[in-house]
């Protein structure tokens, strides 16, 4: 949690140790701690306690927690898709230029999730694309499920029919919400590094979505495979070779418990210079950064922007070998558990760099504060968006940034002018 109800003084060890015991079985996990305060990181089944009807509490100005009250508006994985899908329409209405397609009828710059389809509501639209490609492979995921449980991959329709059958339910139509999947287009060409399937785990925060402002953190990871990638569909069913999930990876045979198979964003960065050249890599972490702009873009006129609420999602990213971002989903908790050493160094850093961004200067929270730190307080955040900033400098802002007027992330080189500007969109 983050909830910061006032100043505690401990009158003894057993009258501390038993609030904080308290607080455990509520699902809330302390975080940090100095002379007067403590700090506790909540889990989201306690936000749905903080922010019920019936058993909801009312937060005081002093009070902030750390996810909003509806999060999974970006954090289910069908919710997130049905929001963008929604965002897309909504821009297209309104004849923005974001919402261009191309002849094919695909977006040109809003094409970044996979197609996906919910199941049981759209089979039906699922089979018609189906049959477009018989050849293709999809992957399928429990809406409200983390570390790579309940996932598989199809190729056949036969596939889709006998896992009905072992969901026992006797049609699609009768299959209860809380059993429903995505099922979304496998990224069968994911860019491999020494033959392995990565993917990339991004740190965002988000201190309020009206107006959005958005910070990047600069520390993320990225998380390899240990098994050699295949498409071969002899292979569908060893997610040794297609989940990056560390809770999937670390039982496999060849996991590494040192380096976690785990490499920092910065080497990565490193690798894609030295191999694709600097500007391509400026290209693919621009767009990835768009991505994301656009993915809390799309939540925000839906997202309960409580002022006593800021979060920090984890963002799963993959790349595909023609060096294409696509967005799988975001996690309104990534783990903050090590793995390893580097693990430790960097979620310690994480979260202390989030509660200075959340409580300036270790002060008494303020929910009124218009939640825009000085650049000092940053620490490894970058500020990633802000909306206010950007109607400032007009409608068009958004596109020219996303057509190429600039690229690369803050102080990034104008392609014509050759000299250092913002992002268009920051």
């Amino acid at each position: 949690l983050m909830i910061m109800a006032g100043k505690v003084k401990w009158v003894t060890d057993i009258e501390k140790s038993v609030l904080i015991n308290n607080f455990e079985k509520r699902g809330w996990v302390q975080v940090a701690e100095n002379e007067d305060w403590n700090f506790y990181w909540m889990s989201v089944q306690t936000i749905r306690n903080v922010f019920s009807v019936e058993t909801g509490y009312r937060l005081s100005d002093d009070q902030i927690v750390n996810h909003f009250p509806n999060h999974y508006e970006l954090t289910r994985k069908d919710l997130m898709v049905k929001n963008i899908k929604r965002y897309r329409k909504e821009l297209e209405k309104e004849g923005s230029p974001l919402a261009e397609k191309d002849e094919n009828g695909k977006y040109i710059y809003l094409d970044f999730v996979p197609v996906t389809f919910m199941l049981p509501a759209d089979y039906n639209l699922f089979v018609e694309e189906f049959r477009k490609n018989p050849s293709s492979t999809w992957i399928m995921k429990p809406c409200g499920k983390a570390q790579g449980k309940g996932i598989f991959l199809i190729n056949k329709l036969s596939q889709i029919k006998k896992w009905s059958r072992d969901s026992k339910t006797s049609s699609f139509v009768s299959q209860s919400s809380k059993e429903a999947y995505v099922i979304s287009l496998y990224i069968n060409n994911p860019l491999l590094i020494g033959g392995k399937k990565f993917d990339l785990r991004l740190y965002v925060l988000v201190s309020t979505y009206r107006p959005l402002r958005c910070y990047m953190y600069k520390l993320g990871f990225c998380r390899f495979c240990t098994v050699k990638y295949t498409p071969s569909t002899s292979e569908l069913d060893n997610m040794f070779v297609h989940l990056t999930n560390v809770a999937i990876q670390k039982h496999g045979d060849d996991y590494n418990h040192i380096h976690g198979g785990k490499w920092t964003v910065s080497n990565l960065r490193l690798y894609l210079e030295s191999t694709r050249g600097k500007e391509v890599t400026n290209k693919l972490f621009d767009e990835i950064h768009w991505i994301i702009v656009q993915s809390l873009k799309a939540v925000a006129p839906v997202m309960n922007n409580d002022k006593h609420c800021f979060e920090c999602y984890g963002y799963d990213i993959i790349i595909d070998d023609k060096l294409k971002p696509w967005l799988i989903e975001v996690n309104a908790s990534p783990s903050l558990t090590s793995s390893t050493a580097n693990d430790r160094i960097l979620k310690y850093n994480l979260i202390n760099d989030t509660l200075n961004i959340a409580v300036p200067n270790g002060e008494i929270p303020d929910c009124k504060w218009n939640k825009s730190p000085p650049k000092e307080v940053l620490g490894n955040y970058e500020v990633l968006y802000d909306e206010e900033m950007a109607q400032s400098d007009g409608p068009d802002r958004d596109l020219r940034s996303r057509s190429g007027q600039s690229t690369g992330v803050k102080g990034a080189r104008a392609r014509d002018s050759g000299k250092p500007v913002l992002t268009t969109w920051k």
